[in-house]
């Protein structure tokens, strides 16, 4: 008798502890929040196993439902985690490189680089920014940990650059000429030209499984899909509007969609990847540019650089849930998220001023004014294992 009372007693105890870390798993959205930047949560579950078949070479992907599972707060790698934090602004007007320290909102130096410098791109091992000088036909590197620029090394029309997932080769984005330059990631010595019948290749991001890249036409409103290891062009579509001008790329957490901001048609694209059908269109403001996941993996931010706002896409909700307003108007244009998650960084590409935009509130920090055209501005260093190029797009 007296075991069957104790055994009713352990059940009971053994029921309520479940019900309360039931409760305290589902404390509401604020636990949510900071279950997802991995403050004092409940012990997580083991992420799943590696299930699809990605690049040969290519890191595994740490949890199949979200892609940017490395990017938390904070969640530096060993290679950056003593680079100085910094916001480097490419100036495509005055051939200069505008350091800020976003401690403070201060220039700290300005850097002179080559022609039309249009982005500065974190390589795929994190230890070198490349800012692509354009007209220049160079690229010239940045050591982040002391944030001085090297010897420019000879790359023609280099307007963007990425890197390939398994690290092997840099993709030029060689807009004048019409082509994909495959290089060493390293040397930069070419390995492979692939010509494209589209104009004005630019943006790209790829695949869950690295082995295809979506890139956008901006000047022909078109896209490809590109295998990643044979280095060829697979697919081509012509987007449904006249005059559409594509440009940045991004994929969703989940690795299912692709975003593809439109200038012209003032909003995002969605495309699914794996079937290249026909996207589907958004309409989120005017002069649509650039795509930053926050976090948490749960928003994106898109700057309408035609209007100075941004807007707000909640991927756990499937739509767009805000729209910041920048006071007084602006351009913004590209940028990055910090290392804490608390500040968007855009550059404000008509307006010789950068901006820093508070990633909670939407209120502006500060707005700083910098060289002419500012454009790619890269905040560095970021979380991630490794960068696949642009601005900074990291897994």
């Amino acid at each position: 008798m007296q075991s069957t009372r104790a055994a009713r007693l352990l059940a009971a105890g053994a029921a309520l502890t479940a019900l309360t870390l039931l409760s305290a798993c589902g404390g509401g959205a604020q636990h949510r929040e900071n279950e997802a930047i991995g403050s004092k949560a409940p012990v997580r579950p083991q992420p799943k196993k590696q299930r699809m078949s990605v690049l040969p070479g290519m890191p595994p992907v740490q949890d199949p439902a979200d892609l940017y599972a490395a990017d938390r707060p904070n969640q530096l790698s060993p290679v950056v985690k003593d680079f100085p934090s910094r916001v480097y602004v490419p100036n495509t007007n005055s051939d200069t490189v505008t350091v800020i320290d976003p401690g403070t909102y201060r220039i700290i130096e300005t850097l002179p680089v080559g022609r039309q410098p249009q982005h500065v791109v974190p390589s795929w091992d994190l230890k070198t920014l490349w800012v692509n000088n354009d007209l220049g036909n160079s690229l010239t590197p940045i050591d982040p940990r002391t944030g001085k620029a090297g010897k420019a090394v000879d790359v023609h029309d280099p307007y963007n650059l990425y890197f390939t997932p398994d690290g092997k080769y840099a993709v030029v984005m060689a807009s004048k000429d019409r082509q994909l330059v495959f290089r060493d990631a390293h040397t930069m010595k070419v390995v492979k030209t692939v010509p494209v019948s589209c104009y004005g290749v630019n943006h790209a991001d790829f695949s869950i499984d690295g082995r295809y890249f979506i890139v956008s036409c901006e000047f022909s409103g078109e896209l490809l899909k590109v295998d990643t290891a044979r280095m060829e062009v697979l697919a081509q579509q012509k987007l449904p509007v006249h005059g559409a001008m594509p440009q940045d790329v991004k994929i969703s957490p989940d690795g299912k969609l692709f975003y593809i901001a439109d200038m012209m048609a003032d909003g995002l694209w969605i495309l699914n990847g794996d079937t290249f059908a026909e996207p589907r269109f958004l309409v989120t403001g005017k002069g649509a540019h650039g795509l930053y996941i926050s976090r948490d993996s749960r928003q994106m931010y898109i700057s309408n650089r035609g209007e100075g706002t941004i807007s707000l896409f909640d991927f756990t909700q499937n739509r767009l849930t805000k729209k910041w307003h920048l006071p007084g108007g602006g351009s913004p244009d590209m940028g990055g998220v910090s290392a804490d998650g608390k500040v968007l960084w855009l550059s404000g590409r008509y307006n010789s001023e950068v901006y820093a935009i508070d990633t909670r509130t939407g209120t502006e920090l500060a707005r700083i004014r910098v060289g002419s055209g500012p454009h790619g501005l890269a905040v560095y260093p970021q979380p991630g294992r490794y960068s696949l190029g642009h601005t900074g797009i990291f897994r």
